[in-house]
């Protein structure tokens, strides 16, 4: 698998929301501004090992961000929402 990839997905995103989407086998993930849904499932796909039903995509609104007396944005990412097989499953949670 290419490198660039690998770093396509940044991290999951975990919210009261989110847990609770869980539950219906949907999983939400930040990933790369230039990442398209071809390359996001090829990644989550071969990460996991699991098989997704649907996606979406979705780029969030600009933030602003001031310190002090200057005003600038803070760093965007995409969002990936990913519903999988029924049978499928991701663990996002160490069970210790």
């Amino acid at each position: 698998m290419n490198k660039d990839l690998l770093n396509l997905i940044k991290y999951p995103i975990i919210t009261d929301k989110t847990t609770k989407a869980i539950e219906d086998n949907i999983y939400v993930f930040a990933v790369a501004k230039k990442a398209n849904k071809k390359q996001v499932k090829k990644t989550i796909e071969y990460i996991f090992n699991v098989k997704i039903k649907k996606i979406n995509t979705l780029n969030g609104p600009k933030k602003k961000k001031k310190v002090g007396k200057f005003i600038g944005t803070v760093t965007q990412y995409k969002k990936a929402i990913i519903k999988l097989q029924d049978n499928d499953t991701i663990n996002l949670f160490n069970n210790n």
